[in-house]
């Protein structure tokens, strides 16, 4: 019997690291050495592991989110570090669940943060041939078995945390008859759920996962790259362990609730004839508040219409956050500052936007954007100039962007108030009366105010104060403060979304609770009418902005067709538990 068929190439992780700075985040040499790196720094020592390979393995039955985030960032890091190799392996095994759109938004999502895929992604499917000559050595070997009992049977035979199991009385079937029924079972003779294949382990281990596990199904549908040459697929317990050792995997790096599965990944490695010998480490996932990483639940969102889909930017998806405008560094630069310990904890969302606005601080240009627009008449200036400003206070070498300026403008209207008894220390605002400074342009005084038949104001004539722009107040001129603007002319209609934490509470799921009831009926306020200055027309998809006293923008992937500006955070932390 030939026992290894299949061997892949394997290709060395590179990192590219896209263009903007980087927020200062803690270096390597700052970070205390991690647990697995202890690991590999000892394997390699002693010289059990000459070149360190891991690997990202998801299962394409719905697209990443923030948590595979931090397991990306460790496994590339890991390998990154010790000059490795990683793997992006897709656990292709259940086609019940799983669809080509979710392969190629894991790819798309994988790339985007930084990393190489090189020859390409890895594919439990290209093993099926293999794990089914390995299923069938198990059964020679009197390690496994076919099973008929069905579902409801072999739960009521598995026992409990506290019961033992009992054996199923096919458990000792021929190896010619298991043999001959896992044929059957592989060319579609049997039908679904009238027989498994099965480990033949110890029904009476405390630990359930060894309780004979099913090692392979009858699932009579079409895989999305196989199509029907298969009738029975493998369990993710079976197919994993032996993937890494096809691969070669020296560390396979994964999450805590994994731990309990490791002696039957061992138990695998210890009786088939692997090519390698692979070692699993588990270590504590990324839970953020506020937030749901459970993949059947971010799907009952998306299938019941409580979001726009799975990139939806109130979604923790890393599409989501990319639609949102948060970054590929941001999200890089948090994983990389959590530990990587053996316990799991949930870390508070104020630290991830911490590092999404240190991100943006630096990376993103300046811009300003009316979200009520409110109109200004200068009654004294009938020009058009135009200023030069920089596009960020800080990075020269962003350049310089052309502000249009005249006669007419919009400012917001939370800005002006006709009450003058407001203090100038609560209201930094423009009064009747007083004085503001508009962003990198003149100042202005306001006269007097135009209402319409309501006694609604619909307008205000100011008057401006010549030689201010750039330029230090004249004696006896006090600015309350300064704020934003755009020209009336030629400033660009928007929409501007503004998202807020999808959920009211910090543990939506938390024990008995339903997540749909805590659902933040403010978590979008879509504002439509909005003015942007004119640069911003051309905007491209994924740049970032900060609109003046506003946040942090980015135009909208998801409407190209329409000038839409989604909010990636404001410019303080202003929720409120």
């Amino acid at each position: 019997m030939r026992l290894f068929v299949y061997q892949k190439a394997r290709y060395r992780y590179t990192c590219t690291l896209p263009g903007p700075i980087f927020a200062k985040t803690m270096t390597d040499v700052e970070k205390p050495i991690n647990f697995i790196q202890q690991v590999i720094n000892a394997d390699l020592s002693a010289g059990r592991v000459k070149k360190v390979i891991t690997r990202f393995p998801p299962e394409p039955n719905g697209y990443l989110h923030i948590g595979h985030a931090k397991s990306i960032c460790v496994n590339f890091g890991l390998a990154e570090q010790y000059g490795g190799i990683c793997n992006l392996r897709f656990d292709d095994t259940n086609p019940e669940k799983e669809d080509e759109e979710f392969v190629q938004a894991i790819i798309e999502d994988v790339e985007w943060l930084g990393y190489d895929l090189g020859e390409g992604p890895c594919y439990a499917s290209n093993y099926f041939e293999q794990l089914y000559i390995w299923a069938k050595y198990l059964i020679t070997q009197g390690n496994a078995y076919v099973c008929e009992l069905n579902a409801e049977q072999m739960r009521e035979y598995r026992g409990t945390l506290t019961e033992v199991g009992k054996n199923s009385p096919f458990r000792d079937r021929t190896a010619v008859e298991s043999l001959s029924l896992l044929e059957d079972m592989r060319l579609g003779l049997i039908d679904e759920g009238a027989m498994t294949l099965r480990a033949k382990i110890d029904m009476a281990s405390p630990n359930i996962n060894l309780r004979d596990p099913v090692l392979y199904r009858i699932k009579k549908m079409a895989h999305q790259r196989t199509g029907d040459k298969w009738n029975i697929y493998p369990s993710y317990d079976f197919a994993h362990g032996q993937e890494d050792a096809i691969e070669g995997v020296t560390h396979s790096v994964c999450t805590l609730e994994f731990a309990a599965n490791r002696p039957l990944y061992e138990w695998f490695t210890t009786n088939l004839p692997l090519p390698s010998i692979p070692r699993q480490y588990e270590f504590g996932r990324l839970n953020l508040n506020y937030t749901i990483t459970s993949k059947r639940k971010l799907k009952q969102l998306v299938d019941q219409g409580h979001v726009d889909g799975w990139s939806d930017p109130r979604m923790p998806t890393i599409s989501g956050l990319r639609r949102r405008g948060v970054s590929a560094a941001a999200i890089r630069n948090f994983c990389n500052s959590l530990a990587v310990a053996k316990t799991d904890g949930t870390v508070d969302m104020a630290q991830f936007e911490h590092f999404i606005r240190d991100d943006l601080n630096v990376n993103a240009g300046r811009a300003m954007c009316v979200f009520k627009p409110f109109l200004i008449t200068l009654s004294n200036y009938s020009e058009q100039e135009q200023f030069n400003v920089p596009c960020h206070p800080n990075r020269e070498e962003l350049g310089q962007r052309t502000l249009d300026f005249g006669r007419q403008i919009y400012i917001d209207r939370s800005d002006f108030s006709e009450d003058t008894t407001l203090s100038r220390k609560k209201f930094k605002r423009l009064v009747i009366g007083e004085y503001v400074r508009l962003r990198s342009a003149y100042i202005i005084r306001a006269d007097e105010i135009i209402k319409d038949a309501a006694g609604e104001i619909i307008e205000v004539i100011a008057s401006l104060v010549p030689d201010t722009v750039g330029q230090d107040a004249p004696e006896g001129i006090r600015p309350r403060g300064v704020i934003h603007w755009v020209s009336k002319h030629t400033s660009a209609d928007c929409t501007v979304n503004v998202y807020d934490r999808l959920f009211t509470v910090a543990s939506p799921d938390e024990g008995d609770r339903d997540m749909l009831d805590y659902l933040n009926p403010d978590s979008l306020v879509e504002m439509t009418g909005c003015k942007v200055e004119a640069g911003l027309v051309d905007a491209i998809a994924g740049d970032h902005y900060q609109f003046e006293r506003e946040g942090y923008f980015t135009r909208d992937s998801g409407d190209l067709d329409n000038l839409v500006f989604n909010c990636t955070i404001g410019l303080r932390d202003n929720w409120k538990a």
